[in-house]
């Protein structure tokens, strides 16, 4: 079963409307988190066979978190005439250019842009002028922001100066198969999986940075892929630095507003979030941690279908979504 009967358009459409009224409802940019998960679960229903049961318990955790964090005025922010998806787009894709070649905040402007550009061309059109005019300052308000606030064994200041070079190993990436394909073999490459911004959550937004610049390849716009390449690499580069840490061994540095050390080792995820058992557990006391079970879901799927996954990327996901 394709997840068929439980797709829900109004996951995209209050998904989106948070996302252009984040900054002026809340000031940061961060409530915008809600909105993309809202299309995460939608996208990821979609694209995966998952049980009647599994994929109904999605939804309802998605739905719940919209009514708890969503607009309570109705589904879009302003009235006013729809435009053009073509033109939304266009906006969209225009304020991408601007900042998707640099590493800003862990590639939120990249995650925020495609699932925008999904949901849109899903509902083939969506959002009024006012609303397209918040989504570029959504994205345009990453421009020369810090590359993320958190890291192990590296500081934002070593990560702005980091050079990609041949030592660093990395593939020719031309397609978005060979971009899956490297983020599997780094997430299954790391010893220990720590529960912090720092590491857990860091490697997470790997998974949905990289699956934001394949979304980009898949809607038609190659030229924003190649030039989320490098920066995206830069981060990979940086969390390889904290791949094979042991606090027993030795203190690693940290620079964090959010982490204190010694690092503790992450839960491990007995279930996995295509079964029924995974929503068992209360995921609403945990506030859907920020939407990222069902963004980090929809990515990791995207990349394994993508990349022949391998055992050690299916265990160590198990660290990231508990």
């Amino acid at each position: 079963m394709k997840g068929g009967g439980m797709l829900d358009r109004r996951l995209l459409e209050e998904g989106l409307a948070i996302m252009v009224s984040s900054r002026e409802r809340t000031g940061d940019l961060w409530h915008a988190h809600y909105g993309a998960g809202a299309i995460a679960a939608y996208f990821w229903l979609r694209e995966n066979r998952l049980t009647a049961l599994a994929a109904g318990s999605v939804t309802a955790e998605a739905k719940a978190m919209l009514r708890q964090h969503g607009l309570n005025d109705g589904l879009t922010s302003w009235k006013g005439e729809i435009l053009p998806r073509e033109e939304s787009e266009a906006r969209i894709t225009a304020a991408l250019d601007r900042t998707i070649g640099e590493l800003h905040w862990v590639g939120h402007q990249a995650i925020y842009g495609a699932l925008s550009l999904k949901a849109i061309r899903e509902l083939d059109g969506w959002g009024t002028e006012q609303d397209m005019n918040q989504m570029v300052e959504l994205i345009d308000s990453f421009e020369r922001t810090i590359p993320g606030r958190s890291w192990v064994n590296t500081t934002v200041k070593e990560i702005r100066s980091l050079k990609l070079n041949e030592a660093d190993g990395f593939p020719d990436i031309e397609r978005p198969e060979q971009l899956s394909r490297l983020i599997l073999d780094e997430l299954g490459a790391f010893r220990t999986i720590y529960q912090a911004e720092a590491h857990h959550d860091l490697i997470g937004h790997m998974l949905t940075y990289g699956h934001a610049l394949n979304i980009l390849f898949e809607l038609d716009y190659p030229a924003l892929f190649h030039k989320g390449i490098p920066p995206f690499l830069t981060m990979v580069k940086a969390l390889r630095l904290s791949r094979d840490v042991d606090v027993e061994q030795e203190m690693p540095t940290l620079q964090s507003p959010v982490d204190r050390l010694p690092l503790i080792r992450a839960e491990r995820s007995v279930a996995l979030p295509h079964e029924l058992e995974y929503w068992l557990t209360d995921r609403r006391s945990r506030d859907w941690y920020g939407g990222h079970v069902f963004k980090f879901s929809f990515s990791f799927y995207h990349h394994a279908r993508n990349g022949n996954s391998v055992p050690e990327s299916w265990e160590n996901f198990r660290y990231i979504i508990a």
